[in-house]
């Protein structure tokens, strides 16, 4: 079986973006297939989004700042090969646009937010999602900063779920993250922190 990495080296840009949305897309519908038979009531999804201002800022952006932070922190620290996923982040950021790495880190935070927030640690509670989004990220396994550092990102974000129980919260500290690291890697300011 080939390596996630070496899979992704065979694809082109184009291919490696409808492969990416095609993902985001399977996750999404399968939040939304799974909320009609763990949820009493569909209409139970719009009380899992709370449009306060103040707390999606401080919690939201203010969380994704911390985990950026201790990220580049864990950079400085660890040499390069730690951080390694197979080149894959730096391949689907590199040679984005703003708008592009905008785009991707939108659809990435919904979707993965509405299955394991929104769906799974709403019903099945905080440790198995969390525990789950972390497995999801397959390519970390073998690394052990790299599935530590996924496996905090996937508690602290489950932790402010519990805080706020607001979808937007979750959803937008996770853009947060995957959007500055986007940027990092785009403008090749990844390797500076190393």
């Amino acid at each position: 079986m080939q390596k996630q990495s070496e899979i992704i080296k065979q694809l082109s840009d184009k291919q490696l973006t409808i492969q990416l949305y095609m993902s985001q897309g399977v996750i999404f519908f399968t939040a939304i297939i799974l909320s009609l038979f763990l949820f009493e009531d569909f209409s139970r999804w719009w009380t899992l989004f709370d449009w306060q201002l103040l707390p999606i800022i401080y919690y939201g952006v203010g969380s994704g700042l911390v985990v950026v932070a201790l990220d580049i922190v864990l950079m400085k620290v660890f040499p390069s090969r730690y951080y390694d996923d197979g080149g894959i982040n730096q391949r689907i950021f590199q040679n984005r646009s703003v708008i592009s790495i905008f785009t991707i880190a939108s659809v990435v935070a919904i979707s993965e937010e509405v299955l394991f927030r929104g769906v799974l640690q709403t019903t099945l509670g905080y440790v198995i999602a969390s525990t789950l989004f972390a497995l999801v990220h397959i390519r970390y396994l073998s690394k052990p900063v790299l599935f530590v550092s996924i496996l905090f990102v996937s508690f602290f974000i489950g932790y402010i779920y519990e805080l706020t129980a607001n979808l937007w919260v979750c959803i937008i500290a996770h853009f947060t993250v995957d959007f500055l690291l986007g940027l990092l890697i785009r403008f090749r300011k990844w390797g500076a922190f190393k």
